[in-house]
């Protein structure tokens, strides 16, 4: 799996941990996950060795990944855990992954990274259904 079109979002991190720090911004600010993703935190998150910017507190931030595409249908969107993502990258053509790095305790998160993965050719054209007239 060779991801395509990385973004790494830690100017954008930094920036916004350089206005908590500056007092520019509040933790309440900075510190809005939505009960969501703090639940898909705890749930199917993977721990880091990173600390909180915010609390600072003794559990490890946890990053949550996403993946959205047309051809996942009703499960585009849904948190994966990482080592899942080398056969959904050979099953589909492109999927977006985005991660969230989320700290459950406060309600800290930031988007640290998105890239997309898939085979890069087209996806597979599904055969139209037919009807029971026409059989």
């Amino acid at each position: 799996m060779r991801p395509r079109s990385v973004i790494d979002y830690a100017l954008a991190r930094r920036a916004t941990l350089a206005d908590y720090v500056a007092g520019r911004v509040s933790a309440v600010d900075v510190c809005d996950a939505h009960p969501y993703l703090v639940r898909a935190a705890r749930y199917h998150g993977e721990p880091t060795r990173k600390r909180c910017p915010v609390c600072r507190g003794g559990d490890p931030l946890v990053n949550v990944t996403y993946t959205y595409g047309d051809e996942l249908g009703s499960a585009s969107g849904r948190a994966r855990a990482t080592k899942e993502l080398p056969a959904l990258a050979a099953r589909h053509s492109e999927l977006h992954v985005y991660v969230v790095e989320v700290c459950p305790p406060c309600g800290w998160n930031h988007l640290i990274t998105s890239y997309v993965i898939g085979t890069g050719e087209p996806p597979a054209r599904k055969q139209p259904r037919r009807r029971a007239a026409d059989t």
